[in-house]
C-alpha cells in the first residue's frame, strides 16, 4: 500500500474523545457562554432554547454546563440527553421524557432533573405540542434544554417559557484554536495548508472540522491540501477562484469549460455553488475585487438557495456563470466610463 493511501486506525472518534468538558474547552460564542458560567455559578436553571448552526458548541455547552451543577455520578441519575433522530417522535416524547421526568431523583436543594433534547427543530408538531405540556405539567422538578438549528421551527408556547442563547458560526481562528489542539494530541503531521483547507471546508462548524481532521488523518497519515480535498470530496477552492476570475475577465467559455470538468469529476451543481459562496465569504480585495463583491456575492447566493430548494442541476450552474459574466461586463463598462 503507498503512503499516499496509507491507513490509520484511531481508537475513539475524536469528536467523542475531544468533547469539551468543562467550559474552558469550548470556543467562540462568549456571551453566550459566559451566561452558561453565570447559571453554573447561581445554580438556578431556567429552561434553555440553545439555536444555531450545526457545529457551534450549542449541545456540548449545555453537557458542560450539567458537568459542573451535577457531577458525573448525579449526572447518570439526574440528567436525560437525547439527539438521536429516531428520539424525537411522539411516543419517544412520552415514554422516554415523561418517564423521567415522573421518576423521582434525590438532589441537592435548588437543582432539577435536566433534560437535553437536540434538533427540536427536526421534531414534528405533534411531538412538540407533547413535549410542551410536559414542560408546562413538570415544571417544578424537571428543566429543558433543546437545541436547534431554526428557531422559526419550534412551537410558539415553548418559546414563550425558555431562556434563548444564539450561537453562530466560529471564526476561522478559533476553529484553528482547537484543531491544533487535537494535532498536537494525536501528534499529527500536517501543512499549514492543509490546516487551511480543513479550516475551509468547516465553514465555521466545529464538528465538521474534526470530523475532516481525523478522516484525512485516517486515510492518508497527512495534512495536506490535496488529502484534505479528496476525503471532503470537494471541488479544488483555487480552481474555482480562477472560475470566479475569470469571470470578471468575461473568459465566457474557459468558465463554461472549467464547469463541464467539474461535472465531468462527479461534482455536483451543489458542491460548485457552495464551494464559490465559502470562496466569497473569505476572499480578500487581491482575490475578488470589491466593485465585484457585492453583486457576485447575491448573485452565487440566490442560485444556492435555488439549488437547496431542490432544483440540483447543470443549467443552475451554466445560468449562474452566465449572469456572473454579464454583471462582471457591465461594471467593467462602467468602470471605463
Amino acid at each position: 500500500m503507498s503512503t499516499t493511501s496509507r491507513i490509520i486506525v484511531t481508537d475513539l472518534p475524536w469528536l467523542q474523545k475531544y468533547r469539551p468538558a468543562t467550559f474552558n474547552d469550548i470556543v467562540g460564542n462568549e456571551h453566550s457562554i459566559n451566561i452558561l458560567k453565570n447559571v453554573a455559578k447561581k445554580g438556578n436553571i431556567p429552561n434553555f432554547l440553545l439555536s444555531g448552526p450545526p457545529g457551534t458548541g450549542k449541545t456540548s455547552s449545555i453537557v458542560c454546563l450539567a458537568n459542573e451543577l451535577y457531577g458525573k455520578e448525579l449526572a447518570k441519575r439526574a440528567i436525560l440527553e437525547l439527539n438521536a433522530s429516531d428520539e424525537r417522535s411522539v411516543s419517544v416524547i412520552r415514554d422516554k421524557v415523561k418517564v423521567f421526568a415522573q421518576t423521582k431523583v434525590t438532589l441537592p436543594p435548588g437543582l432539577q432533573k435536566f433534560v437535553i433534547l437536540d434538533e427540536v427543530d427536526s421534531m414534528v408538531d405533534p411531538a412538540q405540542k407533547a413535549l410542551r405540556a410536559i414542560m408546562e405539567q413538570y415544571s417544578d422538578t424537571t428543566r429543558f434544554a433543546l437545541a436547534c438549528n431554526n428557531e422559526d421551527k419550534i412551537d410558539e408556547a415553548i418559546m414563550s417559557r425558555i431562556t434563548k442563547l444564539s450561537f453562530t458560526n466560529l471564526s476561522q481562528e478559533e476553529v484553528a484554536l482547537r484543531l491544533l489542539y487535537i494535532i498536537k494530541q494525536e501528534n499529527v503531521k500536517y501543512t499549514p495548508e492543509g490546516l487551511q483547507a480543513i479550516i475551509f471546508t468547516a465553514d465555521g462548524d466545529m464538528r465538521q472540522a474534526i470530523n475532516n481532521l481525523q478522516s484525512t488523518y485516517s486515510g492518508f497519515g497527512m495534512i495536506d491540501e490535496d488529502n484534505v480535498y479528496k476525503v471532503c470530496d470537494v471541488p479544488d477552492p483555487k480552481y474555482i477562484m480562477e472560475m470566479l476570475k475569470r469571470c470578471i475577465r468575461y473568459e465566457v467559455k474557459n468558465v463554461f469549460n472549467a464547469v463541464v470538468k467539474l461535472y465531468g469529476e462527479g461534482y455536483s451543481a451543489l458542491d460548485i455553488v457552495q464551494t464559490m459562496m465559502k470562496l466569497m465569504k473569505s476572499a480578500s480585495e487581491n482575490e475578488i475585487e470589491e466593485d465585484y463583491y457585492n453583486d457576485f456575492l447575491m448573485e452565487i447566493a440566490k442560485t444556492e438557495l435555488v439549488i437547496k430548494s431542490g432544483t440540483d442541476s447543470e443549467l443552475q450552474v451554466i445560468g449562474l456563470i452566465g449572469s456572473l459574466c454579464d454583471i462582471a461586463k457591465s461594471i467593467s463598462k462602467r468602470k471605463n466610463h
